[in-house]
């Protein structure tokens, strides 16, 4: 049988490592360069593979795309869950973990505009279901982190929560705010009653 390409469960261990390598390699160019510099030559020339190898394991590069914002956002949460882990109380957990979430886009600006970018080619794209991952992956964290605070309804809490976050990104590029007052946003948030 033949080994078709994107077919993980079809490649041998090398062809994944090589497929592994050249998403990584996307990822790089991805962060530095945004979504229009990710082109198969600049994903080449960032990876040890020819852009042959890139065409040969990645036919459609919106599926390489896909997978490198996918490794993104994985290394994102992981951070944010490494993050939450290094403390002991529920709500030292939260808060260290949004102070962590804004800081990214803040320290690195242009993540930001790669994700919106991303978000934005996606839906064009009519292929939502790429972004819709990336959203449940953090609301699925907020979740876990606000369970343990006794509020009503944590995924509810935590999808408004992702779209404060997602709005206060934006706004900081434009007037920024200490987390120390957006804190008390996201507390009115979390723990206001439902009327």
């Amino acid at each position: 049988m033949t080994a078709v390409p994107g077919r993980a469960d079809q490649l041998s261990p090398n062809q994944l490592q090589k497929q592994e390598q050249i998403v990584e390699a996307a990822r790089v160019v991805l962060a530095r360069d945004g979504l229009a510099g990710c082109t198969v030559r600049a994903i080449a020339e960032a990876g040890p593979l020819t852009k042959s190898a890139v065409h040969y394991y990645f036919a459609d590069i919106d599926v390489l795309i896909d997978r490198a914002m996918a490794a993104h956002i994985n290394a994102f949460v992981a951070g944010l869950r490494d993050i939450a882990a290094r403390h002991d109380e529920p709500d030292e957990q939260l808060f260290a973990v949004l102070e962590a979430y804004l800081a990214e886009f803040t320290q690195r600006p242009k993540a930001a505009f790669l994700w919106f970018e991303y978000w934005i080619a996606a839906g064009r794209a009519q292929h939502p279901q790429a972004i819709d991952v990336m959203l449940t992956s953090i609301t699925e964290l907020l979740a876990e982190l606000l369970a343990p605070l006794d509020v009503d309804d944590p995924r509810a809490r935590a999808r408004a929560l992702l779209s404060y976050l997602l709005g206060a990104i934006v706004q900081q590029r434009v007037r920024p705010r200490p987390f120390s007052a957006l804190r008390g946003d996201i507390e009115a948030l979390c723990f206001a009653n439902y009327g």
